[in-house]
């Protein structure tokens, strides 16, 4: 929290449609990260179902190259 608390607070100094623009920019990367994640999610449930420990490692490296 402390960091994203310093970030806003260096946003204050910089143009407003600079800032509204990098604002919009880190949300849109949230939200396709979060995305993402849940595909993700959803092919390792699906590899555990079908017992692929193949698929189930390469998924959870994946996974975690996204944390």
């Amino acid at each position: 929290r402390f960091m994203e608390n310093n970030v806003l607070n260096e946003m204050d100094r910089v143009d407003p449609n600079l800032r509204d623009e990098m604002l919009a920019e880190l949300f849109l990367e949230q939200i396709m990260k979060n995305f993402k994640k849940s595909k993700i999610l959803e092919k390792i449930d699906q590899s555990l179902k079908k017992k692929d420990k193949k698929a189930f490692l390469l998924l959870t490296e994946e996974l975690k190259s996204l944390s």
